[in-house]
């Protein structure tokens, strides 16, 4: 994983994430953070790492034009200014980030094999608490094995 840190754009992916924004045509970039969040929220059987590190960037993007979210103040991610976000970006957001903490998710497996795992994991949940502070924290259901 070539990660340095927790944050949504401290990932190789993330930031690669971020080159293609600014590469894209600007009435563009709203269809490639949407393009990007709804392909793991289609992901049924397995989520690659790579389309989960970019879901969470894209994720965070949405989160930091809402009230309350923080502004991506990394050098990491995009330096093109991006769009005001149509709304209907915040719930498929908050879907992307419940399928990147869910089970059968390679994001998930890998940040929870570290010592900072339950602080990836609180991450990813105050972005989603920002994009539906109505609704809270998802409780995931316990796996069966």
């Amino acid at each position: 994983m070539g990660t340095w840190d927790i944050g949504p754009f401290e990932n190789d992916m993330a930031a690669d994430f971020a080159g293609a924004l600014d590469g894209t045509a600007p009435d563009e970039r709203e269809n490639l953070v949407r393009a990007t969040l709804g392909r793991a929220v289609r992901a049924r059987d397995y989520l690659d790492g790579s389309e989960g590190e970019k879901a969470v960037a894209a994720a965070a993007l949405v989160a930091a034009q809402c009230p309350g979210g923080e502004p991506v103040g990394t050098g990491y991610g995009p330096k093109e200014a991006l769009p005001a976000f149509s709304g209907d970006l915040r719930p498929l957001a908050v879907e992307a980030l419940d399928r990147v903490v869910a089970g059968e998710s390679e994001l998930a497996e890998l940040w929870d094999e570290t010592s900072n795992g339950p602080k990836w994991r609180e991450s990813i949940g105050r972005l989603r608490a920002v994009l539906a502070p109505e609704s809270g924290p998802r409780e995931e259901a316990p796996l069966v094995v």
